[in-house]
């Protein structure tokens, strides 16, 4: 009898491991997760667009691939927010103004025209046989004549708006744009539409320049920077206006930044009150008995 009652309990247990089993192994793999390393947004890595650059320099518009806030490689989203908008070209701007060492070049401005994928305005410009795009300064106009060089005198120099000049040849007080931060390096500082630096004062092989945030920078004096303030000033004033040209400009609404219960209009989770002894009901009220019989 012993044996029999096993038996049957053994083949109970097999038959519930066996209804068990697809259910367990589809719970392990459903939990089952690939390890993805996802960058952070930030650290002047933008994930809005990839910009298809050539061996070579050109000036005909690049390709761009639309990456809306995933990151290129995992294809995970990094930044929120992006996505969508419409279709830009992209314009590759020739960041180093180099002149000789001795006299200055000239250089004619073809054209100047607005970039989606940039704030300020670019400026087409010819020298010699090569054509190249450099970023429009406020009072740039087509058939301006624009000077470069890499000389530096014993008095500074009159330059004019557009003009690149070592920081050592400009008077103190001169609004600058695009300056190097090394000599020879691109100039990778001040691009924004509207902004500039100012020259402060010179001293040694130094040259003191203050950035649009208000911090002072001491650079070499061979850094090349160019003359003037960059176009397109009333960007930061620019009024959106609607929900569709934020749509038209790449960006996605963000839903949830609102709770219920935090910030300003929200509801207030307050201290809840002290606890509360329950008293047994009161009696009920005797009723005063009224007597009819006249007396």
């Amino acid at each position: 009898m012993q044996s029999l009652t096993r038996l049957l309990s053994t083949t109970l247990t097999l038959q519930a491991q066996l209804r068990t089993a697809p259910a367990m192994a589809l719970q392990q793999w459903r939990s089952k997760t690939k390890v993805v390393e996802k960058p952070k947004p930030g650290a002047g890595q933008q994930f809005r667009r990839t910009v298809h650059f050539p061996e070579e320099y050109t000036v005909e518009p690049l390709k761009i691939t639309h990456l809306a806030g995933r990151d290129p490689v995992s294809g995970r989203l990094v930044a929120k927010g992006i996505g969508g908008g419409i279709k830009q070209q992209y314009r590759w701007v020739k960041w180093v103004r180099d002149g000789p060492t001795e006299g200055a070049q000239e250089e004619l401005v073809l054209e100047v025209l607005r970039d989606g994928c940039r704030t300020a305005k670019v400026a087409l410009v010819a020298v010699g046989d090569e054509l190249k795009y450099i970023l429009a300064t406020e009072n740039m106009k087509v058939g301006d004549i624009l000077k470069t060089s890499r000389f530096i005198p014993r008095i500074p120099v009159r330059p004019n708006e557009g003009d690149a000049y070592p920081l050592g040849a400009l008077p103190v007080g001169t609004r600058i744009h695009c300056l190097e931060k090394n000599p020879g390096q691109m100039c990778h500082l001040i691009h924004a539409a509207g902004t500039f630096g100012t020259i402060l004062r010179k001293f040694d092989d130094k040259v003191v320049v203050q950035l649009p945030s208000k911090r002072e920078f001491a650079f070499q004096r061979t850094c090349m920077a160019t003359v003037g303030r960059l176009s397109n000033p009333e960007h930061n004033k620019e009024h959106v206006g609607s929900a569709q040209r934020m749509r038209e400009m790449g960006n996605r609404p963000r839903s949830g930044l609102w709770k219920r219960k935090e910030g300003k209009h929200g509801r207030k989770i307050r201290r809840l009150p002290p606890m509360t002894t329950i008293s047994p009901p009161a009696p009920p009220k005797e009723e005063a008995i009224k007597l009819t019989l006249p007396l």
